[in-house]
Parts: structure tokens; sequence; C-alpha cells
């Protein structure tokens, strides 16, 4: 398939003019020339450069990846079948197989925008964080949307050590078989399907640990449970995590919130004002 340029740009820049900063939880301010989106700012909310994306804008840039265009359809807050034309316009072909896949639907994307003070990531069943709000980002840090596996928080439980200071040392062991258990199960729900092929054998090549925890066999569906964050702002707060699955099954909402008689809201209102300052401030 041949990538359109032409139309890949002007289908960007229309999407873009229709995305109000509302809409992604931007305030509006005085100094718009537009009532839609900043390319900085769609930039932002897709994890990629604003050269990249200006580039694409302008008809010049290099193919985009799928993982791209899913970064690109969950800014730009594309229907389906808008998705699907990104995807063509691109020379890709539009994501096969089951109906959400990587594409958040516009709905709840703006659920995560309605939560301003609750943490809430979307992930996939794989554990890809899929999109997240600013509270997320905050509390949470900051996910590559576009690499594979970049965003998938199994993999970088297992390959980057950095990913684990966020939680208490006892409790390692702990998350690393809720991460096994729960990626087990769906795989056992995905058999044949080569995204969990090739993720579970890179993990077992990168992993002596995540490979013996493999072989246990152990199966989870992760639902409802409490954690402990480290975070270096606001030191450490303990969270509910509620998850709520999607009609299709391989979306699941996160919610965390604080437990009842904690202090974890009153941390969480701190770092709303010192931790998601760079997201909201208008460019």
């Amino acid at each position: 398939m041949t990538i359109d340029r032409d139309g890949l740009a002007d289908f960007l820049r229309r999407s873009r003019d229709r995305v109000r900063p509302q809409d992604v939880g931007l305030p509006v301010g005085t100094r718009r020339r537009t009532p839609g989106l900043r390319r900085e700012e769609i930039a932002q909310l897709a994890a990629m450069s604003v050269d990249y994306y200006i580039r694409l804008e302008q008809g010049r840039g290099p193919q985009p990846s799928p993982e791209m265009l899913a970064a690109l359809a969950r800014a730009l807050r594309l229907s389906d079948d808008e998705r699907d034309h990104l995807h063509l316009l691109a020379g890709r072909r539009p994501p096969a197989g089951r109906i959400s896949g990587d594409h958040v639907s516009p709905g709840l994307l703006h659920l995560l925008d309605q939560l301003p003070t609750t943490p809430v990531q979307v992930l996939g069943d794989l554990g890809d964080v899929l999109a997240q709000n600013a509270m997320a980002e905050a509390l949470l840090g900051g996910v590559c949307t576009v690499s594979e596996h970049g965003r998938n928080v199994v993999w970088r439980w297992f390959t980057d050590p950095a990913q684990r200071t966020a939680y208490p040392a006892d409790e390692h062991d702990h998350y690393s078989r809720l991460h096994v258990a729960d990626l087990r199960a769906a795989a056992g729900r995905r058999v044949g399907d080569p995204a969990v092929t090739r993720l579970v054998e890179r993990l077992r090549k990168a992993s002596e640990e995540f490979s013996g925890l493999w072989e246990l066999h152990e199966v989870a569906v992760r639902r409802a449970s409490r954690m402990r964050i480290v975070h270096p702002l606001i030191g450490p707060v303990d969270l509910d995590c509620q998850v709520l699955f999607a009609p299709e099954g391989d979306q699941r909402v996160v919610l965390h919130t604080p437990p009842v008689g904690s202090d974890t809201a009153e941390r969480l209102a701190l770092l709303k004002v010192v931790g998601t300052g760079q997201f909201s401030t208008p460019r």
C-alpha cells in the first residue's frame, strides 16, 4: 500500500482543528487562533516529537508505524471509521481482529478527562498503557506510546529496574507474580495471537525471573487490589485500584482512588498542583 502524504497531512490538520482543548483536559486560554489544538499539544498527547508531527502535517514525514498511527488516533479522538481512514492514508492496513484493540473509544477518553483529581489509565489486556490522564502521568510517570512493548507495564517491570523504584522492595515479588498471572490469563484467551507470542518470547529471553514465573502457569485476572507508590514529590501513598472492563473485554479502565481513612486524597491534591502543571499549561 502507498502512503498518501497530501491526504494524510490534510486529514491530520482538519482532525486537529476539530479537537477542542477542553475535550482533552486542557484550558482554553485566550490566545488561541483556532478552536482546535496546537501541533505541539497533539504531539505531546501522542508522545512523539513536535518536529515529527509537524513534518507529517506538512506532507514530508516518513511513513508512520502502526503504533504511531494508534497513538495519533487516540490523541485526535478519532472514531473507528476515522482511525481506519488514517491507517489507509498512511499506507497501512487498518487494525484487524477484535473491535477495540489498541483504539480507545472517544467515550473512554472523555471519562479520563472528567476525572481530573483521580489517576486513571486505560490498559490493554496484555498490559499496554493505551491512554492515561494527567494525574496518572504525574503519579505513575509517562510511558512511550509508539515503540513496541515500550508502553507495556509487564515488559517494563521485568526489563527496566527503574520501574520498581516506585514500589516497596518487599512487594516486588508480589507484583511480579501478579503481572505474570494476568498475562497468562490473557494469553489463554488469545491462543495463537502473534502479539502474545512475540511479547512472551521477548520477555523470556530478557528476564530469567519472568521465565521462571511463566513456568509456574499461575493464572489470575487482575481486578481490584491495594497498592503502595513511593512518589518522589509526595512520598508514599496507598491506593485502591478498581478495574473496570470494557464490553469487548480486551481493555480495562484502572482507577487509583484513596483508601477510606487515609491521607492519600490530600497527597494527590498536592500532586495535582506540583506534578501536572507542565501537562496542563498552554503553550
